[in-house]
């Protein structure tokens, strides 16, 4: 009984004061590799990704989070305890970022994968495996617009009329757009006493009719604005 409390002691003692050796030069070497892979990431999503919020914005901690896995990594790798005092930290600290579409969260884990490959010191396979990756992501992008699947225009729509109209006028102006849209996508309201404004995206059946919707709109209420804009960055 006394051998094996003295063997738990003793085995306690190793994990909590087990030293964390990390070689310098292969450490950097990884940080400069998480930080390079994660920049390409950032590129490949702000070109080819089919999002529809803020991709620059979204993607600007891409390479600061590759980098920050990639730390963790390379210190808990070594060290029993702080491998479970990270899962311990996990537990308390909880990390929430507002996912709008499946894509965001591959793109986050192709940055993760990236950090935990470059931490691991398995460079070889995770540049292999992201540029891998990267060029599926490429070659998909070019299928798409080949087959025309994504080629269709789409148009932001921001109508701002005077006054605070009721709630038929909205739902009737928004049955209007719809009946010439192939798509539709609600983007925001705002309602005030001063004005109401209306900001959607759509795809147009055809683009004559976004000029008989916007002098409807106008003749409908004569102090309005309707302003129509292209953006090859939309996509719904």
């Amino acid at each position: 009984m006394d051998k094996i409390e003295k063997f738990t002691r003793s085995d306690l003692n190793f994990f909590i004061n087990q030293n964390i050796q990390v070689d310098l030069p292969n450490f950097v070497l990884s940080l400069v590799c998480a930080a390079i892979l994660s920049f390409l990431v950032q590129l490949f999503y702000v070109r080819y990704s089919t999002t529809l919020s803020n991709r620059k914005e979204f993607s600007k901690n891409f390479v600061i989070l590759g980098v920050t896995t990639c730390i963790v990594i390379m210190i808990v790798k070594s060290s029993l305890a702080l491998s479970l005092g990270l899962v311990g930290a996990l537990s308390i600290v909880r990390f929430r970022a507002a996912i709008k579409e499946p894509e965001e969260l591959v793109y986050l884990f192709l940055i993760i994968a990236i950090g935990l490959g470059c931490g691991a010191n398995q460079l070889i396979i995770t540049v292999t495996g992201i540029f891998f990756s990267l060029v599926i992501i490429m070659f998909y992008s070019g299928y798409l617009k080949s087959s025309k699947k994504n080629l269709d225009e789409k148009i932001n729509a921001g109508i701002i009329i005077e006054g605070n109209i009721s709630d038929i006028q909205i739902n009737n102006l928004v049955s209007e757009i719809k009946k010439i849209s192939k798509e539709l996508k609600f983007i925001s309201m705002s309602r005030s006493n001063e004005s109401t404004t209306i900001n959607v995206d759509l795809k147009p059946k055809k683009f004559e009719n976004l000029t008989l919707l916007s002098g409807k709109i106008k003749k409908r209420f004569p102090n309005s604005k309707v302003i129509l804009a292209y953006n090859d960055d939309l996509s719904l």
